[in-house]
């Protein structure tokens, strides 16, 4: 359309080349996780994506007048608040830093930091500006107050924070190959003096809410302390074992972590038939019993003091939280296995949230996958055929003129024996992984806090806006 408009922008159009990408797919996930991103980042402007793929539900509108602050609370849906959000901002020499922040009752730390919109995902000097004057100006206060019963280290004052760093740096210097960690020293020192002397004003002016932080944070020392003379008793009984590997795991005789994998099977039933049909070469078996601990409502000492969570811990090689190293990683493949009804859906869900919360690299770096046993077997004469769906099974039946297939329907992976494990969901030639991802950082936390936290009417709302898309589910 040509003619007058009262409408101002500049449309900006871009198309890979196709001698060079010969084949693209634009992630759904992905676009909407950087747009909002910056949305939040540039407070007032508004971005409008359509996504002309999708007939319905195609178009998104961001905006947040809030800016970060409306960051901050968006990473804190669901969970519960110790107070409003904290703003503050400073600018020198052309480097303009804002920061926001808001504590909650819950155990994870969800601290995004941001150089020009680029989300420094190895941190940087403005990170640890950050960190250092608030690890510095707890303690002040603490001290001043006679609140000081135990040194709280930087991890205790970040229990339950979510913060976000955002610098704009006419000439930021970038380390490491994916230029996502800032190396500007002088960043440090205005980050360090604008969270210092806003913190310390905030503290004076709120007291309630500093001995909330204050004691929160105490309380995440303590844990701590207790957590790590559990990792240590553990240590002194792995040290004087014949073997510090769990009793229970079916070990693979391969050494290179990457030709092995290990199976997480849900049941001892299961666990049997899974070592009995398994290839030893390659394939570690590891018989989980009951439901691990929900990790979204414990500390961190809590959690280690789980046996189902210490055996896989231990399995795995890597320790977990601020000591985890996956260079130690023992099996390069983590499959879940479970039973496809509801409850191993949960048991699913709770290894997920352990591995999202204190092994994430496992997941960013590719190493979980959850296995897709067959739901059906159609049997006709010598014929059997695997399903993994309704749709699949009703499809077959149609294409064949509803011919009489003898239909069993899996309740359990126990109910399979050895070969059919193995021929279904073991067998590399023939089974279907799943490959867990995370696309969307933000959403994922969002999703795992609104499923597994005590907070009942976000998920009871989840549950109804969703009941629709469930399939599968065992009434």
């Amino acid at each position: 359309m040509v003619g007058e408009t009262e409408k101002t922008g500049t449309d900006i159009f871009f198309a890979p080349d196709e001698e060079i990408f010969t084949e693209t797919e634009y992630h759904y996930d992905t676009l909407v996780a950087r747009l909002r991103e910056l949305a939040f980042l540039n407070k007032g402007i508004k971005i409008k994506f359509i996504d002309e793929r999708k007939e319905k539900d195609n178009e998104k509108i961001y905006h947040y007048e809030g800016g970060i602050v409306s960051f901050v609370e968006y990473l804190n849906k669901n969970k519960t608040p110790l107070h409003q959000p904290f703003y503050f901002n400073k600018e020198k020499n052309g480097t303009h830093a804002e920061i926001a922040l808001q504590y909650n009752e819950g155990y994870n730390e969800n601290v995004y930091s941001y150089v020009n919109n680029i989300h420094t995902i190895e941190g940087g000097t403005h990170l640890s500006g950050f960190k250092t004057a608030l690890t510095r100006s707890i303690n002040n206060y603490a001290e001043k107050n006679n609140m000081k019963d135990v040194k709280l280290s930087s991890d205790d004052v970040r229990e339950g924070l979510s913060c976000v760093i955002s610098v704009k740096v006419p000439e930021p210097q970038f380390e490491g190959q994916t230029k996502t960690k800032l190396g500007n020293s002088e960043v440090k020192g205005i980050v360090d003096s604008l969270v210092s002397q806003n913190l310390t004003t905030y503290f004076e002016e709120n007291p309630s809410i500093a001995r909330a932080i204050i004691g929160k944070a105490q309380s995440a020392a303590k844990a701590r302390e207790a957590a790590r003379k559990a990792r240590d008793l553990t240590r002194r009984k792995s040290a004087l074992d014949i073997s510090s590997l769990p009793g229970k795991l079916a070990d693979c005789a391969v050494k290179d972590p990457a030709k092995a994998e290990l199976y997480l099977v849900e049941g001892d039933s299961a666990g049997g038939s899974a070592k009995q049909g398994r290839n030893r070469e390659f394939q570690a078996i590891l018989p989980l019993r009951g439901k691990i601990i929900n990790v979204e409502k414990a500390r961190l000492n809590r959690i280690i003091s789980n046996n189902e969570i210490a055996t896989i811990i231990t399995a795995l090689g890597t320790s977990i939280a601020d000591e985890f190293n996956l260079e130690k990683l023992r099996y390069y493949k983590v499959i879940i296995m479970t039973d496809s009804d509801v409850d191993g859906a949960h048991i699913s869900t709770l290894l997920l949230t352990f591995f999202f919360r204190y092994m994430k690299e496992l997941i960013e770096k590719g190493h979980v996958y959850l296995a897709q046993p067959p739901l059906y077997l159609l049997k006709r004469g010598k014929e059997k055929i695997y399903v993994q769906s309704d749709e699949e099974k009703d499809k077959i039946i149609k294409e064949n003129d509803g011919k009489d297939y003898v239909v069993q329907r899996y309740k359990g992976l126990g109910e399979m024996n050895p070969q059919q494990l193995w021929e279904t969901t073991m067998d590399p030639a023939k089974r279907i992984l799943k490959k867990i991802t995370i696309e969307d950082a933000v959403e994922a936390d969002r999703i795992f806090t609104l499923l597994m936290s005590d907070e009942v009417e976000p998920r009871k709302n989840f549950i109804q806006e969703n009941a629709k898309n469930v399939v599968n589910l065992d009434v």
